[in-house]
């Protein structure tokens, strides 16, 4: 029996990376989970690199943290589920940016469940199951 799998956005990767409280609030969503994520998540961890102008070493690591995930290509379901997403959201007037519903696509696309701590940035898509946490800092 394989273990079931969840996708996670861009920012779950980020936070797992630099370890803290948004990390640790997410682990129990990710534990015993075969974790994905998205062609489009890989693309915009190596904008924030580039962008962040990261050193060699912080770049090393963000190779290393890539090989712990399953990365869903491209296919032609998750293009229609991509179009159809966008076009649902600007007739209900809330846009979505290009890049989360690529990402949106892939988790309707897989029937998984989806991980992310821009809940509001995904709701009302159809066929999408989102899991997110509200993280409170104690300064």
């Amino acid at each position: 029996m394989t273990a079931p799998k969840i996708i996670i956005d861009t920012n779950i990767v980020s936070y797992m990376m630099r370890g803290g409280p948004e990390a640790k609030a997410y682990a129990s969503h990710l534990k015993g989970k075969l974790i994905a994520i998205s062609f489009i998540t890989v693309g915009e961890l190596y904008y924030g690199a580039e962008k962040g102008n990261w050193e060699q070493k912080r770049r090393l690591k963000l190779e290393t943290a890539l090989k712990n995930y399953i990365v869903i290509p491209y296919d032609h379901e998750i293009a229609k589920r991509y179009g159809k997403i966008v076009v649902e959201r600007q007739r209900i007037g809330r846009p979505i940016s290009f890049n989360d519903a690529w990402i949106a696509a892939c988790a309707v696309r897989h029937k998984a469940p989806f991980v992310t701590h821009n809940g509001k940035d995904f709701e009302l898509i159809s066929g999408l199951q989102i899991i997110t946490e509200k993280i409170t800092h104690q300064d």
